[in-house]
């Protein structure tokens, strides 16, 4: 009696993704912040007005949408957001940038339709030009108090929300 067995192996190799994810953590004040993008690399091209045009909305990284989650209410440039998650989109222009905190998490990219209705905060910051290149997207909280400042630098750009933080 001869008993013949056949096996076969279907092994995925895992690589590391052309836009990496990264997760930030941060404690403001008393608010713990979570800051959740792919960072795209500029790997030689141009980014804004280019890749990424003026006057266009985009994720603010690659992949699925960027997020952002507060453990307490904010206020954001005046407007409070109710502790929770919200994807963060931009439109760079030249000069500054607008920064929409949006309600509805579950996109990869920008929204199919937008929903003025989702907005729950916009404000609109300054950007700055820095003396060096940025070869991966980030985003960083650079001021640790009781209110914040998100920053992204990126070749040539740098786009600060000054006090994107205040407990409420």
């Amino acid at each position: 009696m001869a008993i013949a067995f056949t096996f076969s192996v279907n092994a995925q190799i895992e690589t590391p993704q052309s836009s990496p994810a990264s997760k930030l953590e941060q404690r403001v004040g008393l608010t713990d912040v979570t800051l959740e993008y792919s960072r795209p690399g500029v790997k030689g091209r141009a980014i804004f007005g280019d890749l990424v045009p003026y006057d266009k909305l985009w994720r603010a990284g690659a992949n699925k949408n960027t997020m952002v989650t507060f453990s307490d209410d904010v206020t954001i440039d005046g407007q409070t957001l109710k502790a929770g998650s919200y994807a963060i989109f931009v439109k760079p222009m030249k000069g500054s940038w607008e920064v929409f905190f949006y309600t509805d998490t579950n996109n990869w990219g920008n929204p199919q339709n937008w929903d003025d209705a989702k907005v729950a905060a916009k404000t609109t910051v300054k950007t700055y030009e820095v003396p060096f290149n940025v070869e991966t997207y980030t985003i960083d909280v650079n001021q640790i108090s009781n209110d914040g400042a998100a920053s992204t630098p990126e070749p040539a750009t740098h786009c600060q929300l000054p006090t994107l933080l205040a407990i409420s």
